[in-house]
């Protein structure tokens, strides 16, 4: 069972540790998503890797409770918000890459929605609980967001944010204007 002190890791770490190749394009990805820490990186490439374990397993089984099993992946995924329709084939479910993952995660959707200037300060805004989905106060900037909880992300009610003399909300995110001449 283990001991409750020292829970299970939620990650497995690369085979190789300097591969040159996989290095760099977790650099980049670290730096575009604000993650503080490789470790996140490879919680979310860990729950790619089952999903995809899960399918090619279900694609050997030919039965009709690996149909039933592919079904429900399919509209979970969907749920998520990784796949476009619950009615996808297989090789749509094999697909799922780690940047599929990345954009759902919440501090990436607070910052999509304009509610913070940067990765970085939506992790913090995150961390700090000034953030909620619907009547619930997410503070894991990790969180993958479900289609559902995306519609209802906002700061939140209680919050010092909300407060219009907030230095920043003086500062509020502006669109960027079109530039004049471009087709």
């Amino acid at each position: 069972m283990g001991d409750p002190k020292f829970p299970k890791k939620k990650y497995v770490t690369p085979n190789h540790p300097w591969m040159r190749a996989r290095l760099e394009s977790e650099k980049v990805l670290v730096k575009e998503y604000g993650i503080p820490t490789k470790r996140e990186l490879w919680k979310m490439d860990s729950i790619r890797k089952k999903v995809t374990d899960r399918v090619r397993g279900m694609i050997a089984d030919k039965s009709e409770q690996a149909q039933r099993e592919k079904k429900q992946m399919a509209a979970r995924l969907y749920t998520l918000g990784l796949v476009e329709s619950e009615n996808c084939d297989t090789d749509r479910l094999l697909g799922i890459q780690l940047k599929d993952l990345l954009e759902r995660r919440l501090q990436t959707l607070v910052f999509r929605k304009n509610i913070a200037h940067s990765m970085k300060q939506a992790r913090q805004i995150i961390v700090h609980g000034h953030i909620c989905a619907g009547n619930r106060k997410l503070t894991s900037p990790s969180h993958v967001t479900t289609r559902a909880e995306e519609a209802l992300i906002r700061v939140a009610a209680d919050s010092q944010f909300n407060n219009p003399e907030h230095p920043e909300m003086a500062k509020q995110v502006k669109p960027k204007k079109a530039v004049k001449g471009a087709a």
